[in-house]
């Protein structure tokens, strides 16, 4: 049997962990419509954008999908982020948060394997977008370093989001809620950014709002890794800016989700 667990025991943590994060995977392969839906969204995004819209919106040089593609993926890091918030939810409703609570395991695996499972599902995402992409003509035009950078940044940023998803997540009742709640701030961020138009399109007090919002500045800084266009130093202070975000959003809402799923029950 096991023995008690010892918080300070890196071991037992890990194997927690490893143990969560495999109990959320094993959920996408037994109910793979969850996987499907999820492509589906983003996929439609970028089609629909590109042959509706993309002869209407002046983006500057180059073609509309070029400027598209970087911010659809940086949306779909997002909305991906809400299922976090719906499946702790989910978890919460049926009790199993509780059986949790009475295992000897560390409490953080718990939220840690749920947002690093779904970092995981948006690896497929992300590269899955990247060959829709190919197909409808997007090319990255920089290094293949700059590139693997561009990825790892937005799964950072998806994961950062699940976060914030978590705390609404285990702070509503129900699974209805949670999917409104998620969207309610997800939506405002995606589309008050530089997503599908230039910020310098946006009235002035919109503009400021959305040069200043995380979304733009990470799909600035993907853009940059992706098309480059700007100068070496410029590349690093959007790819900086992003992370500070990046930071800044784990170190709120990681302790503040921990403190939620104590008191809940």
């Amino acid at each position: 049997m096991r023995p008690e667990l010892k918080q300070w025991d890196i071991r037992w943590f890990l194997s927690d962990l490893l143990v969560m994060v495999e109990r959320n995977l094993v959920k996408y392969r037994r109910v793979p419509q969850l996987l499907i839906f999820s492509t589906i969204q983003p996929v439609m995004f970028l089609v629909l954008f590109t042959y509706v819209f993309g002869g209407a919106i002046a983006t500057g040089s180059g073609d509309y999908i070029d400027f598209l593609l970087p911010g659809i993926l940086v949306q779909s890091a997002v909305f991906g982020a809400i299922q976090t918030g719906v499946g702790l939810t989910e978890d919460l409703s049926k009790g199993i948060m509780d059986r949790f609570k009475s295992l000897p395991m560390a409490r953080s695996a718990v939220l840690l394997g749920r947002t690093l499972a779904d970092m995981m599902r948006n690896v497929f995402v992300v590269l899955l977008m990247f060959g829709v992409g190919y197909l409808l003509g997007f090319r990255i035009q920089t290094s293949f370093s700059d590139g693997v950078t561009a990825f790892a940044l937005l799964l950072l940023f998806g994961f950062a989001f699940s976060w914030i998803s978590a705390a609404i997540g285990m702070s509503v009742k129900s699974i209805e809620t949670a999917q409104v709640a998620g969207f309610i701030w997800v939506f405002p961020l995606v589309f008050a950014s530089s997503v599908f138009v230039p910020t310098e399109t946006m009235p002035d007090w919109l503009q400021t709002f959305a040069e200043w919002n995380p979304v733009t500045i990470t799909v600035n800084a993907a853009r940059a890794l992706l098309l480059g266009g700007v100068s070496e130093l410029e590349k690093a202070e959007m790819v900086w800016q992003s992370l500070g975000w990046i930071a800044l959003i784990i170190a709120v809402f990681l302790p503040l989700s921990i403190y939620i799923y104590r008191k809940v029950s």
